[in-house]
C-alpha cells in the first residue's frame, strides 16, 4: 500500500521534469530562430521573437541571458528604437563592464542624444532661460557618453571614435579632461572583452 503513493509521486516528478525539458527546448528553439532572423537582417521578425523570449529569460544561464540582451539591444538599435536599445545595452554593460563592443554602442547612442540637444541649443538664443537648461542636459548626455567611448577606444582604437572623444571634450570646454583620458588609456585597456560567453 505504501508503494502506491511513492509510485504516483515518482510519476509526478517525471512529468514535471519532462514539462520543464519541453519548455526549455521550446525556449532554445526560439533563441535559434531569433539568431537566424538577426543574421538574415530581418529585424521585424527578430524583435517579435525576442519579445516572446523576454518573459522566459530567467530560465537562461547568466551568460546566455547577457548574450541574448546584447543581441536584442543591437536589433533594437538597428530598428532605430534607441530607448529600448539603451535599456538592454545598459543591462549588458552592467553585467559585463569590460565588453567594449557594448560600451561603444552605448556611447554612440548617448552622443546621438547629446547631438539632438545641441541642435536645439543652436536655435535657442542664449538669453532664453531654456538655453541654460538645454546646456545642462547637453553636459549630462556628453558626460554619459565619454567614459563609454573612452573604454571602447582604449580596447579597440579607432580614429573616428578618438576624433569624437576629442570633439566632445572641446564642446564642453574640458581640454584637461582629454589629456587625462590619453594618460588613462593603458589602464582602460588592461581588461578588454570582445566576445560574450554563453556560461
Amino acid at each position: 500500500m505504501l508503494k502506491l503513493p511513492f509510485f504516483f509521486g515518482l510519476l509526478f516528478l517525471i512529468s514535471l521534469a519532462s514539462k520543464a525539458q519541453v519548455a526549455d527546448t521550446a525556449l532554445y528553439n526560439k533563441l535559434g530562430n531569433f539568431d537566424l532572423a538577426s543574421l538574415n537582417g530581418d529585424s521585424y521578425t527578430a524583435l517579435l521573437i525576442g519579445e516572446q523570449i523576454l518573459p522566459d529569460t530567467a530560465k537562461l544561464t547568466p551568460g546566455s541571458k547577457v548574450n541574448f540582451y546584447a543581441k536584442l539591444a543591437k536589433t533594437y538599435d538597428e530598428a532605430e528604437q534607441e530607448d529600448k536599445a539603451i535599456y538592454f545595452y545598459e543591462k549588458v554593460a552592467s553585467a559585463a563592464p569590460d565588453y567594449f563592443v557594448v560600451q561603444r554602442a552605448l556611447g554612440i547612442l548617448y552622443n546621438a542624444k547629446a547631438e539632438e540637444i545641441q541642435l536645439i541649443m543652436y536655435v535657442t538664443p542664449k538669453t532664453d532661460p531654456a538655453y541654460n537648461q538645454l546646456h545642462e542636459r547637453y553636459l549630462i548626455a556628453v558626460r554619459k557618453s565619454l567614459p563609454l567611448l573612452e573604454k571602447a577606444q582604449a580596447c579597440d582604437p579607432d580614429d573616428d571614435t578618438l576624433d569624437l572623444i576629442h570633439t566632445l571634450y572641446q564642446n564642453i570646454g574640458d581640454d584637461a579632461g582629454y589629456n587625462r583620458f590619453t594618460q588613462r588609456i593603458p589602464d582602460l585597456a588592461a581588461k578588454c572583452v570582445d566576445l560574450l560567453e554563453d556560461k
